[in-house]
């Protein structure tokens, strides 16, 4: 009874506090990108604040270090709504998701991230479709952005994993850019299409950056695939029934 009345508190919040800072980003659009970007995710790091607070969800960061000073794209396990905001709110540079351009249309929540300059894809153009992305991609490491992409395409259920699509590592290869994989099991505390969100500790987990430079698309992304299934095991040992051995004990006893 607790889970569900903070939750909907939390949601309650959510629809509150969303139109009208969506309605603000619409009339601060005229500033510079730098400025609305900075606008603009106050809303999502308001968001994991009151996540926090109302619903006790908390989070740890572990590697870090790991996270270069300089072009980069990010491949991350994707069980959540709570990755999609945390990632912006916390990255110490400006990301762009790379998304289908109908999102763009979404009332208030659409139109503010139609106006942070990211990556659209129009899938109805096939092929041509990823060469856009990948001369938009171009200029947004050219401009000191990250680019941030979920490899298996949609949210994970806790446990699973998803086929871990090509189009982040062709980006890396066609780019030159390192690829920074990244596990994450935010799916244990804002699970997707849940109205509950449960308290408890989200952990993120950022490898160190993998050279694309050499290696053909499938290569470099089978060891994305690799060490962020790897590290999953790491992080919720609970959850999979392969995880290695004491991994569980060495999960709880961080969590304490």
């Amino acid at each position: 009874m607790i889970t569900a009345l903070r939750s909907a508190l939390f949601h309650l919040f959510h629809i509150v506090t969303l139109i009208p800072y969506a309605t603000a980003c619409v009339l601060w659009a005229p500033l510079p990108l730098s400025t609305r970007y900075r606008l603009t995710i106050g809303w999502l790091k308001l968001s994991i604040g009151a996540a926090r607070l109302i619903c006790g969800i908390d989070y740890r960061i572990k590697g870090e270090e790991n996270l270069p000073d300089g072009p980069a794209i990010l491949l991350s396990k994707h069980q959540s709504t709570w990755e999609t905001y945390f990632y912006p709110a916390w990255m110490p540079r400006e990301i762009c998701y790379v998304f289908k351009r109908e999102l763009i249309w979404l009332p208030f929540f659409g139109w503010a991230i139609g106006l942070l300059n990211m990556i659209h894809i129009d899938r109805s153009k096939g092929m041509s479709a990823f060469e856009n992305v990948v001369r938009q991609g171009v200029r947004k490491l050219a401009e000191g952005r990250w680019i941030v992409m979920f490899p298996e395409g949609t949210r994970i259920p806790v446990g699973k994993a998803g086929k871990y699509k090509t189009g982040g590592a062709r980006l890396a290869c066609r780019t030159g850019a390192p690829v920074v994989p990244i596990a994450v099991n935010a799916g244990e505390r804002w699970p997707r299409r849940s109205f509950l969100l449960y308290p408890g500790m989200v952990t993120v987990s950022i490898g160190a950056p993998i050279p694309s430079q050499g290696k053909s698309a499938d290569q470099l992304n089978d060891e994305v695939a690799r060490w962020i299934e790897a590290e999953m095991r790491v992080i919720s040992p609970h959850v999979y029934a392969d995880a290695p051995a004491g991994a569980a004990a060495s999960a709880a006893a961080v969590q304490r």
